[in-house]
């Protein structure tokens, strides 16, 4: 065997044992909703039931949790995109003083934890008189540096002909955004997408500093009352609880994965 199919073995080995360790605790959690028996005591039995898949359902107002979740995410999702379009548009096609600098802060934006932040502003939502409610699980979010970044790469990658046949034409700045940058980042769009509504719907840190009742409460949210060491539910309910809460999203991405890896490659080509 040469020394590249050698190295080409070693790389699939790698990828090979890296899935088996990603996949691993989604094949226990889907075990011990669907088989009867404990599956951390090692007496699953082959027989398929749906019973825990019911209780469940019945333990949690999923059609509300569900409800909460998509709200939030979807409205901090298109918050981030109208306001990070326009800031990513000028660091990437307009020149003005504070360009480089403006970036940077974008970039450093990125590196800093959202618990950094979260104490100033807890105090803020809660002098607003804006905690346990949908304003302080959405308005946090709103600025994403993350998306800032994406969306510059992306629109770098756009000839810059386009841009000066449209100002040819007489297309302001903002019709530009709508008329030439938006129906081109598309892709971008999706990547931006899938990752803020990732990180939101699977968000437990930040409703846990806000949310006091379950009135709004997000899936994670929920889901962390009735799990845990100390929960009285069954640990084959709380597996089938947890594969309630992943469905949606699981669904979610298997219908824009396309879209998503062309969206990276598009934008990692705007480098």
């Amino acid at each position: 065997m040469s020394t590249t199919n050698r190295r080409a073995l070693r790389v699939h080995a790698a990828v090979a044992a890296g899935g088996v360790i990603m996949l691993a605790p989604f094949v226990l959690m889907l075990a011990g909703a669907f088989l009867v028996g404990n599956p951390l005591g090692g007496e699953l039995s082959p027989r398929f039931t749906l019973d825990h898949l019911r209780d469940a359902w019945a333990a949690l107002d999923w059609p509300r949790v569900y409800g909460t979740s998509v709200l939030v995410t979807g409205a901090i999702f298109i918050a981030q995109v109208v306001t990070s379009l326009p800031i990513a548009y000028a660091l990437a096609r307009w020149e003005f003083r504070g360009r480089r600098l403006t970036f940077k802060v974008v970039l450093v934006c990125l590196v800093i934890p959202t618990q950094v932040t979260a104490i100033p502003i807890y105090f803020l939502m809660s002098g607003l008189g804006l905690l346990d409610s949908y304003l302080s699980l959405i308005l946090p979010s709103v600025g994403s540096g993350f998306c800032v970044y994406l969306f510059r790469q992306f629109i770098l990658a756009i000839p810059a002909s386009m841009f000066d046949a449209a100002r040819l034409d007489g297309v302001g700045p903002v019709a530009m955004l709508w008329r030439v940058v938006f129906p081109h980042v598309r892709p971008a769009l999706v990547a931006a997408g899938v990752f803020s509504v990732v990180s939101h719907w699977n968000d437990l840190y930040w409703p846990s500093v806000v949310l006091t009742t379950d009135r709004v409460a997000t899936v994670p949210y929920a889901v962390a009352g009735v799990s845990g060491p100390d929960s009285t539910v069954p640990l084959s309910v709380q597996l089938a609880i947890a594969a309630l809460a992943a469905l949606p999203l699981l669904i979610c991405f298997l219908l824009v994965q396309r879209h998503l890896v062309r969206g990276l490659v598009l934008t990692a080509d705007g480098e």
